[in-house]
């Protein structure tokens, strides 16, 4: 266990990396190794603060991201490790995947890794609703999956938020409709489909707060289970969990998307009528949080060797 951790995070200024340095102030086991603004983007100054440091945290674009990485690798024995939020290495060979609850060990496969990968905010929420009914053998590897999701303006970066912030709207936005969203190889890597799964996508005009739902053909998943016997499989799955939660679903009660805000936690439920052989996967999470921020703080905590906190709410700054 490292007694007092060192972390750089290599673009801090960005909504990530805002988020990380809020979540790390109470977090005393850690240091942070800063560079100063005038010399951020200097490769001798980020060089000095990888060597330092023991974990690097990237909050970057893809290509800077792989030019960090690079940088972090050429120190050999004073390499630190790595933990990426960007897309450039969640599919990529010898990168651990950053959602400790996809499967039994995961935790553990991120704690021993020297590359983590910190995952999508939409697929945290699709993989977390089909990967235990793929590994129980309830929803055939080749269903033909759709996933819709809205998200909050925030998860759209610098020129979405100066958008919807400057300008108010639009209300809501369907994107990605040429179906090449940049979540899909992650969302079907880590699933555990065979078959690419139709995503998607939405923003609306609120800051943060995510919802993704997956309907789901009951007479279609083998065995023909009920809408109990689904909340029953994810319910052991997570059970032993502090961030994912599977809550009863009150069909009643709708599903908004800004209830999770400021908590890194992610809320799951299913909503069913069996008369007509039908379901609906819902999870609820904060993009910002168990989306982004909260995830890389959970991942740095298991790759420092520092006991995981149960999961908590952030004062709404």
């Amino acid at each position: 266990m490292v007694e007092t951790a060192r972390v750089f995070i290599d673009g801090e200024a960005g909504t990530t990396g805002l988020g990380i340095l809020a979540r790390l102030e109470a977090v005393p086991e850690v240091t942070l190794v800063r560079v100063d603004d005038a010399h951020r983007k200097a490769p001798a100054a980020r060089r000095a603060a990888m060597e330092a440091a023991d974990v690097v945290v990237l909050c970057l674009p893809d290509a800077a991201a792989r030019e960090s990485v690079a940088l972090a690798d050429s120190l050999g024995n004073a390499a630190p490790k790595v933990l990426d939020s960007s897309t450039a290495y969640r599919v990529a060979p010898g990168w651990v995947y950053g959602f400790a609850e996809l499967a039994p060990g995961q935790a553990e496969r991120i704690a021993q890794a020297r590359h983590v990968a910190n995952p999508g905010c939409y697929p945290t929420g699709a993989i977390s609703l089909l990967r235990p009914l793929v590994d129980a053998g309830v929803l055939p590897r080749d269903y033909p999956v759709t996933i819709n999701a809205v998200s909050g303006y925030s998860g759209g970066g610098k020129s979405m938020i100066a958008a919807h912030e400057r300008d108010g709207g639009p209300a809501f936005n369907l994107y990605g409709l040429n179906l090449e969203h940049k979540h899909v190889p992650e969302t079907l890597e880590y699933s555990g489909l065979s078959r690419r799964p139709i995503f998607v996508p939405s923003v609306g005009h609120y800051r943060q707060g995510m919802l993704v739902s997956i309907p789901l053909h009951l007479d279609l998943l083998t065995g023909r289970p009920s809408g109990a016997d689904l909340h029953a499989l994810l319910a052991a799955r997570y059970a032993g969990s502090d961030v994912v939660r599977v809550m009863e679903a009150d069909p009643a009660a709708g599903m908004e998307p800004e209830a999770l805000n400021h908590t890194d936690r992610l809320e799951i439920r299913v909503y069913a009528n069996e008369a007509r052989g039908q379901a609906v996967l819902v999870a609820r999470l904060d993009n910002l949080g168990k989306g982004a921020s909260g995830a890389a703080v959970q991942n740095l905590r298991l790759m420092l060797g520092l006991e995981a906190p149960a999961a908590r709410a952030l004062a709404d700054a």
